[in-house]
């Protein structure tokens, strides 16, 4: 049998269901209205839902909470594993394609546009995926793979594989993610000058077999 003090969870539903609406209101220029923000946002609908699963989840209903969780997936396009941690204020823009894991923690007031995966990397137990600070801005199309921190007022790159730890006050950029800023100062970590040529150097190395075979073929000729 499942207890739900219908009370208490109703009113913690839309005490965060106000803080969501708050937030997209907030950070988004195209919400004109509350109305709008509830009938047309799947990152709202994704979040009510979560809020949902994550209740039952923690109350040792975790088929139901599946159950509930995959729904939202197929409505949104969002999938939000009802184990991951989420604080207030979440705004997840347009959404589609958004992967957030089981270990996964998200504190206050981040936003996440489409394609990010909060993911793992399929080596580690336990504590599997990211945990990210308050006020985090991750890019369309990010993807977060392992057990790493975060830092607060962060921001990832759109398109940025992150696979370590991001300090606070940070902006992490590229494949694999480096840190391009810190405490709002450029750090010289890019050579955009001397980059390697994966082409230059296939070639010298085709350059050097074949001299070391023409080498060869001269000494058994000497011979």
């Amino acid at each position: 049998m499942i207890y739900l003090p219908l009370k208490g969870m109703l009113s913690h539903m839309f005490k965060k269901l106000k803080e969501d609406i708050a937030a997209i209101r907030e950070r988004d220029p195209a919400a004109r209205s509350t109305a709008e923000v509830l009938l047309c946002y799947p990152g709202l609908r994704v979040l009510f839902h979560y809020r949902i699963a994550h209740y039952l989840h923690s109350h040792g209903h975790p088929l139901l909470a599946r159950c509930i969780s995959q729904r939202a997936r197929h409505k949104t396009g969002i999938e939000i594993h009802p184990g991951a941690i989420i604080g207030k204020g979440l705004f997840i823009d347009h959404g589609m394609g958004v992967v957030i894991g089981e270990t996964a923690e998200i504190g206050d007031n981040c936003t996440i546009y489409h394609g990010v995966t909060l993911g793992g990397t399929g080596k580690e137990s336990g504590k599997r995926h990211p945990t990210i600070g308050n006020n985090v801005v991750i890019g369309a199309g990010a993807k977060l793979l392992g057990s790493f921190t975060v830092g607060d007022n962060s921001k990832i790159a759109a398109g940025s594989v992150v696979l370590d730890d991001v300090p606070a006050n940070c902006t992490a950029v590229g494949i694999p993610a480096r840190i391009a800023r810190q405490d709002g100062k450029k750090i010289n970590t890019f050579d955009n000058v001397h980059i390697p040529d994966p082409v230059a150097q296939e070639f010298c190395r085709l350059q050097t077999k074949l001299d070391r075979i023409l080498q060869k073929e001269n000494e058994n000729q000497e011979s």
